[in-house]
């Protein structure tokens, strides 16, 4: 049986990282002297930065409990949402983020203002806050609190939250973006290493349990094969392969293009050209993800068989193999985990409040009003985050409550941008009815599958309840498949709504749309530029680098 308890040294590395990650929040306090240093750091974040930011802020402590959770239960098709972030990445490098920057945008909804019209600015940054609050954060301090529980059985789960909430809101409230990225890049840096070393004394641990069988060997045999495997037939009840390309595809499309959380870095970047690098910087990082955060929750199968709840897959292993004062370097990198993720939601939902909501009603705010506002506001929703993060129990694990949610608001969202920058004959009728429509069918297929049971949502092998349910004729679909429906539905709304009415003006989509005329003029910038300059060819190479990441667990 695995004892978690920390030794002194353990408790104490914590401590001195803690400070030190207070203290950097207050150094850029002072520092801030605007909306534009507090919400995008002046514009002035390189690619590294970006790209560090960028990892940090998406393997949150939710993220690196849910995938190790998720290939102890379920197998490594996880990893597919890590490998499709590479692809995705040079997507919004090529097609979006150009238009993002032009435009000098603070958040994600101002961009449907300039496209559209405000009506889809607000609609998206309430539904944006709501997301990032319930998903983002609430899962994370969550996560952390399941870690605490762990230590220290018996911990009031508010309690835990709560401390948690307030130490990452902290030196956010503080310091702003500048804050968040400095902190991210930090953070990044401590994942992989922690992460790294887990995975190294797992295996190596695996290899000494049977004389004469390697430690893949043992893998393998414990290890049914399809749960080695990324891609999975059409039947699996885990991810089959058409969900694959659509559902994965959409939720990872929105979550790294769409979404304020993760889009916020990218704004806050001194040229389009370091945007580019930093988000095709953050796709690389993706890649060796399968072995340092994934696998290890496969090795935790054969040396922990049997956990009561897969979440405890990495804990269990945390405790277990390291040992004292390296432990405590992972409890750093948990702590970092769940400090980057509430970090970076809190700095995007104020953002929202303040550039979208307060200095449009309020136009002539001065700009220390507009800072305090940010302020005031990242305190308001760290304490509501607080207060939901308990109902994330409710959810078989942490991976599915975040990619369930998402699939309900992600892709009117998603519809909304790609018609927005790919047509330009889409208009703010069309842009606005098929946002709220999209979310309306959006909300009455939760209330049809979670409230009325008329159909079950599937996210892996059904349990006893629903195959009683199916045997009384109850349909299934699963949740990937959900994604792609509600997109189409959402397009055919912005499609049939924008011939039905006036077409926008020039001014409106000729500098926000993508044309031949764009594309050569791109073109025509990378005349001369050296190799690994060039955006193109760097995405080439993380295409071609991410097909031999799938080739090799196909």
């Amino acid at each position: 049986m695995t004892e978690f308890t920390l030794a002194p040294l353990d408790i104490v590395m914590v401590a001195i990282y803690v400070v030190f990650i207070i203290a950097i929040g207050f150094y850029f306090a002072r520092r801030t002297k605007s909306e534009t240093d507090y919400f995008l750091a002046g514009r002035s974040l390189t690619w590294w930065l970006i790209g560090f930011s960028l990892l940090a802020s998406n393997l949150s402590s939710s993220s690196l409990m849910g995938m190790a959770s998720e290939a102890y239960s379920r197998g490594i098709a996880v990893y597919n949402y890590e490998w499709m972030a590479g692809i995705i990445l040079v997507i919004f490098a090529l097609f979006f983020l150009p238009f993002y920057l032009k435009t000098r945008i603070f958040t994600m909804p101002e961009f449907l203002e300039r496209r559209f019209d405000e009506r889809s600015r607000y609609w998206f940054s309430g539904i944006t806050i709501l997301g990032n609050i319930i998903i983002d954060v609430a899962a994370a301090l969550y996560a952390g609190a399941l870690v605490i529980e762990i230590i220290y059985p018996g911990t009031p789960m508010w309690l835990s939250v709560s401390a948690l909430a307030l130490l990452a809101g902290l030196y956010t409230v503080a310091g702003g973006l500048a804050a968040v990225v400095y902190t991210d890049a930090i953070q990044a840096v401590l994942l992989l290493i922690g992460s790294t070393l887990i995975s190294v004394i797992a295996f190596t641990k695996l290899g000494g349990l049977e004389a004469g069988m390697g430690a893949w060997d043992i893998v393998t045999r414990d290890t049914p094969p399809e749960m080695l495997s990324v891609i999975r037939p059409i039947d699996d009840p885990v991810m089959p392969w058409p969900g694959l390309l659509t559902g994965v595809f959409l939720l990872g499309f929105y979550f790294w293009t769409n979404n304020q959380f993760m889009a916020q870095r990218v704004l806050g970047a001194k040229s389009v050209d370091h945007g580019r690098w930093g988000a095709i910087f953050a796709g690389f990082l993706k890649l060796p993800i399968i072995f340092i955060m994934v696998l290890p929750g496969t090795f935790a199968r054969t040396l922990y068989p049997g956990l009561e709840n897969p979440d405890l897959a990495f804990p269990t292993m945390m405790f277990d193999l390291l040992p004292v004062g390296v432990r405590g370097l992972i409890m750093v990198a948990l702590v970092a985990a769940i400090m980057s993720s509430v970090d970076s939601t809190l700095n995007s939902a104020s953002t929202l409040v303040t550039m979208d909501f307060v200095k449009k009603l309020r136009p002539n705010a001065d700009r220390k009003t507009l800072l305090w506002t940010g302020r005031i506001t990242t305190f308001i929703f760290m304490v509501f985050a607080a207060a939901w993060a308990p109902q994330v129990v409710k959810f078989p694990s942490i991976w599915q409550y975040l990619q369930q949610v998402l699939a309900y608001l992600a892709p009117p969202v998603v519809a909304c941008f790609v018609l927005g920058v790919f047509w330009w004959r889409s208009n703010r009728h069309g842009a606005f009815w098929g946002l709220v429509g999209g979310h309306l069918v959006a909300l009455g297929s939760f209330i049809a599958s979670e409230l009325n049971g008329a159909f079950i949502l599937q996210s892996g092998p059904l349990n006893a309840e629903q195959m009683a349910l199916v045997a009384e004729g109850t349909p299934v679909l699963h949740f990937l498949y959900l994604p792609p429906i509600l997109f189409s539905i959402s397009a055919l709304i912005i499609i049939v709504v924008s011939l039905a009415t006036e077409a926008p003006k020039e001014e409106q989509y000729g500098e926000l749309t993508m044309s031949r005329k764009f594309l050569a003029a791109q073109s025509k910038e990378l005349e001369g530029v050296v190799w690994y300059k060039n955006y193109r060819i760097l995405s080439a190479i993380l295409l071609v680098a991410t097909a031999v990441f799938v080739f090799m667990f196909r």
